[in-house]
């Protein structure tokens, strides 16, 4: 037990002894208190009772008399009523003191003064009913002295009662004299428990902690300053403070000895390290005596063997003999062997070429005695053992040394021989150098009579260099000037470079947002001339069909102008995307046939598309960018052509590199010569006056021709005024060995991000088919069209309609939200990008969180037409993306796209 323990442990003792003893006590006092007072408040209660029965006995004789006297009737009733109620309160005290005093004659004579009551409220009644009946009349005397004798009898007994109260009284008050004096002796009796046990148990906590600090005190004395390495250790036999004082000593002493024993490793280490140290020294400054490495041999082996305690030894030089490497002695010490069996090694012979070999150290323990002697003048010996040492330079062994000795080598000999052989390296090879400086410097010398000659000649051409230097002089100070100036007018280019391209991107964002501003109206326009010019009622007359048509062809015409504005500015802020892959030649002929052979016919023109057959069956391009090139050649060759013919000629031509030349061809109008640099810069056309011919914006050839730079080629222009034109695009191609075949009419509409609008299907019959495979497919599907923009709400709604589709709309995200939530069944969503509140971004990510929706196809329609919307929009949650306008037929192929992939 701990020391803190046992004292808290005592000291709680004694106060929980003292505390239990004084309750003990004060419960003992109270008790009796208690009972002393209740006892006395009963008897002198039942005195008052003995006092009130005397008294009220008195009362009830004196009132009688007064009655008899009494003439007068109201007086009479009052002494009635007063001489009744001492009655009863004579009744009531009676019984009180009946009920609280048991004592046997107590009782008694409480039931002889009842008797007597009794018998004297008969009298009295006797007395009464004469006074009433005759008040004249006197009453008898024996009447009054019968009555007066029991009253004086019920006194006496009242008296007596008295008395045994007031003998009670004292009774009770001697007994709790008695127990008060029983209380205070045996609070005596605890307080001398309680302090006999406190005694003890003070007692017994001095002893053991003395002890314990005796044998403390004594193993501590003990310890002296000469047995640091063997300290005592104290007995733990407790768990308290002492015995931790105990733990702690004994640690500390384990902890001294372990101190000690480092204290005397690390003192014989430092000596070590002195001594070896200092033999390191005396073989230091030996090395500036030495001359050439024979004499360092000799030094060497004469100062280290004895130094290490050795008998014999031998230094071994590695030098080159008719091509190969050998170790050949170079000094010995108490060698006695002469012959020259043991003058040289090869690289690997023997120990001495092994440890050449191997470069490290090898040891000898218990060796024959026929391996080497030691000659002294009074005897012949043979060593014991033998250490062989490399001496190395950067990885390459220099020299090896043989040490052998009576004794084996101690660790801290072995330490010296290791630093001397790892310094010795160094040394050799300096005088190796030094060696070779000297006779460097004999040559040197020889040479410099003939430098003293040319001296004079380098004199003459030094002058003429320092003439040329203050040339070459004036010539820098005039370049660092000039190059002072050109980094000013790079930061000028620089800060204008910033500017330009913060110009760029407020343009990119304005064209941006004006392509949204001007989408969106449009979308409708084209969504209800589509609808009105399909006249699916019959309720148009020829003239209004034209005009539906002039008014689509007119919006068809706006959308091209916008298409081309994005283009130049993208052009311009170099962020047009090229996406190469590889390009089926075929497919792009019959794009161009499908395109404009119905315009040829239109106009009367003969059209023709010719390919050459060495032409590649593929083209590594970017194929909607060659697309656009090819329409906008060829849509200006038709625009300039009334009659005569335009074609389309593909070939290879055979320049820097292969390539391929798309030439479109026409009879038309033909371009001037001095205007052929002109047309294709933006918005200038060869005839630029206000009453020109032809329309367009002059965007074509100038974005035709900034693509044609991104795909690695270039547009030539071949034109005589009056006999038409040829537009040349050149484009680079490579030879593929195997193309991978992408073809799904159906993929390219859900894929494509920039892609031409569809192209009008010529056959009336296929395009019936087609819109009933919508029909049966569209049928029934529940459309959520979600647009802040009534317009279009209204332009798609009736649109799909036609289809028999159960449309919902929404003009915001949040009203988007709570439609799904009331319409679970809702097949596909058509959600705008741009809208207040919550815009179609937030929208679809909320919706792709929802577990119900997570695989609903959602098709994001905006009138941002930029490269990196799509993206967006897809990272969004959106499962694809179309522009605004929006082209019906191009819209139906997504929604039939994505719903027959939600049927399957």
């Amino acid at each position: 037990m701990k020391f803190r323990t046992k004292l808290y442990a005592s000291i709680g003792s004694i106060l929980l002894l003292i505390s239990i003893v004084v309750i003990i006590l004060l419960n003992m006092l109270e008790k009796s208190t208690v009972e002393m007072h209740v006892v006395v408040n009963e008897l002198n209660d039942r005195i008052n009772m003995s006092s009130d029965i005397m008294y009220e006995t008195a009362n009830i004789g004196r009132e009688l008399r007064e009655i008899t006297a009494e003439q007068s009737n109201e007086n009479f009733l009052t002494r009635m009523n007063g001489w009744e109620q001492s009655n009863v309160n004579l009744k009531l005290s009676l019984e009180s003191l009946e009920k609280h005093d048991t004592q046997q004659k107590s009782q008694e004579l409480i039931a002889k003064f009842k008797t007597l009551h009794t018998s004297y409220q008969d009298i009295a009644q006797q007395v009464l009913t004469i006074q009433r009946l005759d008040s004249d009349n006197s009453i008898e005397p024996t009447l009054w002295e019968e009555a007066e004798v029991t009253r004086q009898r019920m006194l006496q007994i009242g008296e007596l009662l008295h008395g045994l109260q007031e003998q009670e009284l004292k009774n009770e008050l001697f007994r709790s004299r008695d127990t008060y004096n029983w209380a205070v002796k045996m609070i005596y009796i605890y307080l001398a428990v309680g302090l006999g046990f406190a005694i003890a148990i003070t007692l017994w906590i001095i002893r053991s902690i003395t002890k314990n600090l005796n044998n403390v005190t004594t193993v501590m004395e003990s310890v002296t300053s000469r047995n640091v390495g063997e300290l005592p250790r104290i007995a733990v036999l407790s768990k308290d403070e002492f015995g931790k004082i105990a733990t702690a000593f004994n640690k500390m002493a384990t902890e001294l000895e372990r101190q000690s024993k480092l204290e005397k490793r690390l003192k014989n280490e430092a000596e070590e390290h002195s001594w070896l140290q200092t033999k390191i020294a005396e073989i230091a400054t030996m090395y500036p005596e030495v001359k050439n490495v024979q004499m360092l041999a000799d030094m060497l082996i004469m100062k280290l063997v004895p130094m290490v305690g050795g008998s014999a030894g031998i230094f071994y030089l590695k030098e080159m003999e008719e091509g190969q490497q050998y170790m050949k002695k170079r000094a010995a010490y108490a060698l006695s062997d002469q012959s020259n069996n043991f003058d040289r090694f090869k690289i690997g012979e023997g120990l001495i070429g092994q440890c050449a070999a191997e470069q490290r150290t090898i040891y000898l323990t218990d060796i024959p005695d026929n391996y080497v002697k030691v000659h002294s003048g009074v005897g012949v010996t043979s060593p014991k053992y033998s250490i062989i040492l490399p001496v190395k330079f950067e990885g390459e062994v220099l020299a090896v040394i043989e040490i052998a000795s009576l004794h084996s080598f101690s660790t801290s000999q072995v330490k010296l021989l290791e630093e001397i052989m790892s310094n010795l390296g160094i040394t050799m090879n300096s005088i190796a150098n030094r060696m070779k400086v000297d006779k460097l410097l004999q040559e040197s010398q020889s040479l410099t009579e003939e430098l003293q000659a040319q001296s004079e000649e380098l004199q003459v051409q030094q002058e003429e260099l320092r003439t040329t230097n203050e040339k070459l002089e004036e010539q820098y100070e005039s370049s660092e000037s000039k190059k002072t100036e050109l980094e000013k007018v790079r930061e000028a280019l620089e800060e204008k470079a910033q500017q330009l391209e913060l110009s760029s991107q407020y343009k990119s964002e304005f064209l941006a947002n004006m392509s949204h501003e001007l989408r969106t109206p449009l979308n409708s326009l084209l969504i209800l001339a589509k609808i009105l010019s399909e006249n699916g009622d019959g309720n148009l007359t020829g003239k209004q069909e034209e005009y539906v048509r002039t008014i689509y062809s007119s919006g068809q015409d706006l959308l091209h102008l916008i298409n081309d504005i994005l283009d130049l500015a993208k052009v311009e802020s170099g962020k047009l995307e090229v996406v190469p892959k590889e390009v089926e030649l075929q497919k792009v002929q019959n794009y161009v046939e499908r395109q404009f052979a119905p315009i040829a016919r239109q106009k009367g023109v003969s059209f023709t598309v010719k390919a050459e057959e060495n032409i590649p069956d593929y083209l590594s391009t970017d194929e909607h960018r060659l697309q656009q090139i090819l329409k906008n050649l060829l849509s200006n060759a038709f625009k300039f052509t009334e009659k005569g013919s335009v074609s389309l000629v593909i070939k290879k031509v055979n320049d820097l590199q292969p390539m391929l030349a798309f030439s479109v061809t026409d009879t038309g109008i033909g371009i001037a010569k001095e205007k052929q640099s002109t047309i294709f810069e933006a918005f200038k056309q060869a005839d630029g006056t206000t009453s020109r011919q032809y329309g367009g914006t002059g965007l074509g050839l100038s974005i035709s021709r900034e693509i044609a730079y991104l795909l690695g080629g270039h547009i030539d222009i071949l034109s005589v005024e009056g006999k038409g034109s040829t537009f040349t695009l050149y484009l680079p191609y490579y030879e593929t060995i195997e193309v991978e075949e992408k073809s799904s009419a159906i993929a390219e509409v859900a894929a494509a991000i920039d892609q031409e609008l569809v192209t009008s299907i010529s056959s009336d019959h296929e395009e019936i088919a087609i819109q009933k495979q919508y029909k049966s497919l569209l049928k029934g599907k529940k459309i959520l069209i979600v647009d802040d923009d009534v317009r279009n709400v209204f332009a798609l709604t009736s649109a799909l309609e036609k289809y028999e589709m159960d449309i919902n709309f929404a003009e915001s995200g949040k009203e988007a939200l709570l439609e799904l939530r009331d319409n679970p069944d809702t097949d596909l969503v058509l959600m705008d990008i741009m809208m207040p509140d919550m815009d179609g971004f937030e929208a679809m990510r909320i919706i792709r969180k929802r577990p119900q929706f997570a695989s609903i196809p959602i098709i994001a329609v905006t009138a941002k037409a930029m490269k990196h919307n799509r993206d967006e929009c897809i990272e969004a949650g959106a499962s694809d993306y179309i522009s605004k306008p929006i082209d019906l037929d191009q819209l139906f192929s997504l929604m039939n796209v994505w719903l027959y992939r939600k049927k399957e």
